[in-house]
């Protein structure tokens, strides 16, 4: 396939562009490509849009909004990929400004998907002319779409005889429009596991010119890659060779380079005494969360286990190669991780070599921990094989793991598995789930339509208890939980529960200050903290940038300073950095103004979708607490404890089941009053819709959202 000549390829449409000048961070205009009908047109990015929901995933909320209806379904031809990066994003000079977003109409949730993204795709995309691309329709058959910033063109082409899984089809297409630079091409692709399951992510690619390969990151969440081969498209290629420090033409260059070294010499001296990320990238948190029962265990039974540092940093400090790992140019946290030379042991391509992405800790205790195994080696060929097949690992390890517990209880047999002994442990087993997601044959396909929907399938077919199918099902809103186990930390709970697209900790990770630091023991304080993380989270998503530089290295001073946890030193340097790139001066307080804006417009995006209130808020109840004796009597003393000094009941010769009862009944009143703290801070109804006051004040109060929002008043 690699020497596949360009010419052989059967151009289906061409759209010339003049190439633009970016101008402080935009390019003031965004690409809209049409599969259905193969047309491709160019659109202005306005002042207002840029004033109201500044770029990033605020832009593809936009257009998203504008492209469909509220019965636009995941698999509608009508439904977008929007795919943008962020006035900040493909900066060179400051640590982490590489992402992309992807917005699209989730086949998990049916709502509104964002997941964010590293990789070169976002950046080169900017700098090849386009602010933003969105992607409606289907083709007929299988398309590639080029995005040529060199020359300024845009063409679709049929994508015959290119292979399905991305570490085969990344290299074969680098090579084919490289012209010998394929340092200049980043694409997006969805493997074979995409096509049959509702959880496939998308793989965004950059050439690491030292190891000579393409390397990958994942849009993982909610079904974006899913979305993608439904439109059947295969891939979608950018060009751009023009690289310079000065490409975004900042309002500022000299701020910004000042700015952006302080920070780069911070993170040089800080990181190797602190997390490690350049050396153990996330995997340090394996260790972390094993120490405080965080780290989920037999699908969030328990929160650590003998066994947890197996799949800890020093094991993967020894498994990772060495060498710089940043997935843009510039970042010197550098924590994409690869192994080298890992020789496959199962599936399509058995006993090859390969390089393998990762793990992160996601992968670790999603398709590790939680199935009950803790052998590396393992984790990382589904790492491989997940990442090729365009699948997110976060939804497969949990919901692989709740069909394990499902079987061991009895729930599901194996007339439900096709045979497979899917017990916690059988790695065999979960290997062969993930092959069958990628044939699209067996009980893996099952397992790929995710926990909502097999929660229903086995009530139905097997006669499945729902009560407790429900208890244990780690979703909410339809998307599969990410990997902490939160029941000793209410405002956590509140963070996955309130999250607009599902329990993704991208949005609040609380439970630290919580849980173990005790920061926040009010409703009001966590209803703060559950306003302030999630918006200035939002703003990394707005423009282009990670979030690991923010809070993963901090200033050795920070812990004297009044708000610990919100690293404010850092937030005052990306205000600076945001006024040097667009000449707009801002202070801490407008990013956070930023985010509010485009927050509370993706919450009326949902309930324009026939969600976003109240009762979608909901989560499990064991992400508040234990479900089984089991899990109770393995934590007896903690409970027993929390009954007796939250005066809930003396647990004195009480059985476990009276304890469980009572313990339950608490919990779920303190999550709802929860809800009802954090809805008063954000300015919503007690349903949890956005008022009219609060909507008029964030200049969002356009006619359609105000018809819309006077409905639930």
């Amino acid at each position: 396939m690699a020497s596949l000549e360009r010419d052989q390829k059967k151009a289906l449409l061409r759209f010339d562009y003049p190439i633009a000048q970016i101008e402080k961070g935009y390019t003031n205009r965004t690409l809209y490509i049409n599969l259905s009908d193969n047309k491709v047109s160019s659109k202005p990015v306005s002042d207002e849009m840029k004033k109201i929901f500044t770029g990033g995933r605020g832009f593809d909320l936009w257009l998203l909004w504008n492209a469909i209806s509220e019965k636009t379904r995941w698999d509608d031809p009508r439904n977008e990929i929007c795919i943008a990066c962020g006035p900040l994003g493909g900066t060179t000079l400051y640590p982490g400004s590489g992402k992309s977003i992807v917005v699209t109409i989730s086949p998990l949730t049916q709502s509104v998907m964002d997941s964010n993204v590293g990789g070169y795709f976002g950046p080169y995309l900017k700098f090849a002319g386009w602010d933003a691309l969105e992607i409606q329709g289907k083709a007929d058959k299988d398309v590639i779409i080029i995005i040529d910033g060199d020359n300024g063109m845009v063409r679709i082409e049929d994508a015959q005889g290119l292979p399905r899984d991305s570490h085969l089809l990344g290299a074969a297409l680098g090579e084919m429009y490289g012209e010998g630079n394929p340092k200049a091409i980043s694409t997006v692709s969805a493997g074979a596991g995409a096509e049959y399951t509702l959880m496939g992510c998308l793989n965004f690619s950059w050439y690491d010119s030292p190891r000579k390969t393409f390397r990958y990151k994942q849009a993982g969440r909610g079904g974006t890659g899913t979305v993608f081969r439904d439109k059947k498209i295969r891939a979608i290629v950018v060009k751009f060779s023009g690289m310079t420090s000065e490409i975004n033409q900042p309002a500022d260059f000299g701020s910004l380079k000042k700015g952006g070294r302080a920070y780069t010499k911070e993170i040089k001296a800080l990181d190797p005494r602190q997390n490690e990320m350049g050396r153990v990238g996330t995997t340090h948190l394996v260790d972390i969360m094993n120490d405080h029962d965080l780290l989920p265990t037999k699908n969030f039974r328990f929160g650590s286990h003998p066994d947890g540092l197996n799949l800890g940093k020093e094991t993967y400090r020894k498994k990772f190669h060495r060498g710089f790992d940043g997935c843009w140019m510039g970042c010197s946290v550098a924590c994409s991780h690869t192994v080298k030379d890992f020789v496959l042991k199962t599936g399509p391509y058995k006993g090859q070599t390969v390089w393998v992405d990762g793990p992160e800790y996601e992968t670790i205790a999603g398709c590790g921990s939680n199935w009950g195994i803790f052998d590396p080696d393992f984790v990382i060929e589904v790492n491989f094989y997940c990442d090729t097949y365009g699948l997110d690992t976060i939804s497969v390890g949990t919901a692989t793991a709740f069909a394990m517990e499902c079987y061991e209880m009895g729930l599901i047999d194996k007339t439900a598995t096709g045979g497979l002994d899917l017990c916690f442990g059988n790695k065999d087993a979960a290997l062969e789930i993930i092959h069958q997601m990628a044939r699209g044959d067996g009980f893996g396909v099952t397992i790929g339509q995710g926990v909502r929907k097999m929660k229903d399938l086995f009530a139905e077919e097997y006669g499945a208890d729902p009560a407790t199918m429900q208890d244990i099902g780690m979703e909410s809103k339809g998307l599969e939980v990410s990997e902490y186990v939160t029941r000793e930390s209410l405002a956590q709970q509140g963070g996955y529960g309130l999250a607009l697209k599902g329990p993704q900790h991208d949005e609040a990770w609380l439970i630290f200050l919580d849980m173990v630091n005790k920061l926040m023991p009010t409703f009001e304080q966590k209803a703060e903290a559950l306003h302030w993380f999630p918006m200035w989270r939002t703003w990394f998503g707005l423009n282009g940038l990670c979030k690991l530089p923010w809070n993963d290295i901090v200033p050795e001073d920070n812990k004297g300073t009044p708000e610990p946890a919100k690293v404010m030193k850092h937030v005052e340097w990306y205000a600076d950095y945001f006024s040097a790139v667009t000449g707009i001066e801002v202070e801490p307080d407008d990013l956070i103004r930023m985010s509010e804006r485009v927050y509370n417009f993706q919450r009326i995006f949902n309930l324009r979708q026939g969600f976003g209130r109240r009762d979608h808020d909901t989560i499990p109840y064991r992400a508040m607490g234990p479900v089984t004796a089991e899990e109770y009597e393995s934590r007896e003393n903690r409970y027993d404890t929390q009954l007796r000094e939250l005066d809930i009941m003396d647990p004195s010769g009480k059985s476990t089941e009276q304890k469980l009862k009572a313990l339950r009944e608490y919990r779920e009143s303190q999550y709802e009053k929860l809800k009802d703290a954090v809805y008063k801070r954000r300015g919503w109804t007690p349903d949890g819709v956005p008022t009219l006051d609060k909507i008029k004040e964030l200049g969002i109060d356009f006619p359609d959202v105000v018809q819309l929002v006077s409905r639930y008043q």
